[in-house]
């Protein structure tokens, strides 16, 4: 498909209550710098039932224009409607390239438009950026089961497309009241042309959720903490802080502790403003899924653990005596 613009879209995908997901938000970020540097608009792409709370939040966040496509047959995704939606709108304004969030319904209906429109898809990615010597858009993801960074270029077919994992980047701060120009497209879908619908939703029982994502401290134990009996210092250390648990693959693995705790490749991707690595080697796996963290702390008894590669500050010790009176001394702040 030949592009008709150098805009940048972003899809901002949104909630059955028409509210948007805070992906696309985060995605309006780096999407400003990068349309700025292919020389168009940043566009959000807004698809939903009731959709006018995910408008005003993408406009406050810095969209330059928004099109949206409002509908019932909108309210909860399925595959078909979304898919029909999108692709009707990147052939109808062939953009140059889009941004979608790696969500479940995301990684599901972006290698649907990138088949349809017989272009490529970079999924999962934790970096972009703008190729110097090509002008494309250089996608950065873990490959080889997470043993290095590839990072690809799509240069002979557009639109662009790729997916971008939830907390790799950081939503700007809203600019309350901010407008922008909003196109509303009138495009349904039939009944007959959507092959799936939602019979029930199976609410999870809120003692197994854990929120990474949305933490503002995560303190991580990885292998060095000996086995589940060894999570019980960060325990104590995640109250004194009102911190999140989180873990490495390694732990996961070994069955320690529960997959919802995991962060990294394989677990969640997570930006919170503190993240203390206990006894966490730092494997690129687990620094893909926590290197956009504000402040990084890493206590480790090997002083070559690669994890120090990256922290801002690190404490060579044994966890065990390190996380206890750690967090003794923040009970006294506290007091």
């Amino acid at each position: 498909m030949e592009p008709k613009t150098k805009d940048l879209w972003v899809f901002i995908e949104t909630n059955p209550d028409g509210s948007a997901q805070n992906v696309g938000l985060e995605l309006l970020n780096p999407g400003r710098e990068l349309a700025d540097k292919q020389g168009g608009k940043l566009v959000g792409l807004v698809v939903g039932s009731n959709v006018d709370a995910a408008v005003k939040a993408a406009a406050e966040h810095g969209a330059d224009q928004l099109i949206v496509v409002d509908g019932p047959e909108y309210a909860h995704f399925t595959t078909d409607a979304y898919a029909n939606a999108i692709c009707e709108m990147l052939t109808k304004y062939a953009p140059t390239t889009m941004l979608i969030g790696a969500t479940n319904n995301g990684r599901d209906v972006g290698p649907r438009v990138s088949c349809r429109l017989q272009t490529g898809l970079t999924a999962d990615c934790t970096r972009l950026a703008i190729d110097e010597e090509t002008g494309n858009i250089a996608w950065t993801r873990p490959a080889f089961g997470g043993n290095l960074m590839a990072t690809i270029l799509c240069p002979d077919h557009r639109p662009q497309l790729g997916t971008v994992r939830p907390g790799v980047f950081k939503a700007a701060a809203p600019e309350e009241g901010r407008t922008c120009e909003v196109i509303k497209e009138d495009f349904h879908v039939a009944p007959e042309d959507i092959h799936t619908r939602l019979i029930k939703e199976i609410q999870e029982d809120a003692s197994e959720l854990v929120d990474l994502v949305g933490a503002d401290i995560i303190v991580a134990g990885g292998r060095g903490v000996g086995g589940p009996e060894g999570f019980e210092p960060l325990k104590e250390l995640c109250e004194v802080l009102g911190a999140t648990l989180g873990t490495s693959r390694a732990c996961v693995d070994s069955g320690w502790i529960s997959h919802s705790h995991q962060v990294g490749q394989t677990g969640k991707t997570v930006g919170p403003k503190l993240y203390i690595a206990c006894g966490i080697s730092g494997a690129i796996q687990h620094v893909a899924g926590m290197s956009s963290s504000d402040v990084i702390v890493a206590i480790n008894k090997d002083p070559d653990a690669p994890i120090f590669d990256i922290a801002d500050y690190g404490i060579v010790g044994d966890l065990f005596t390190v996380v206890p009176a750690l967090t003794e001394a923040i009970k006294q702040v506290k007091a």
